[in-house]
């Protein structure tokens, strides 16, 4: 099933973000490699793709676990947890069926990478 990892950040977390990212997108990566990853990325705290010294507000994961228990254990062993960048971690189940339900446009790339992790094909590439 998948589940969102939903972050908030500590005030002016960029200087503690930046010294664990590498170990934070090592695991995202490990997530990528194993299929399991289906969306990951910080919020910014200004509207823009961007922010620079202006940092971010929190992170969302989308990602497939066994249960929500796993999602839960997985999060918690984030490296921005240790370092003090989040004060908050939400994890959520995600409804794949209403997922779907509610594709369109850039929408199908969930279920095309969904349905390509099971095998079905899902538009090739």
């Amino acid at each position: 099933m998948l589940y969102a990892i939903i972050s908030q950040d500590v005030e002016n977390s960029l200087a503690l973000r930046q010294q664990v990212r590498s170990q934070h997108l090592a695991r995202l990566n490990q997530l990528k490699d194993q299929g399991r990853l289906v969306l990951a990325g910080p919020h910014p705290a200004i509207d823009t793709e961007e922010p620079g010294s202006s940092g971010f507000t929190g992170s969302l994961i989308v990602a497939q676990f066994d249960s929500l228990q796993a999602a839960k254990h997985w999060s918690e062993q984030d490296p921005y947890i240790a370092a003090g960048v989040y004060q908050q971690v939400t994890v959520k189940p995600v409804s794949y069926t209403h997922l779907r339900a509610h594709e369109t446009g850039r929408k199908v790339v969930f279920r095309l990478l969904r349905e390509k992790k099971k095998g079905g094909g899902g538009g090739g590439g």
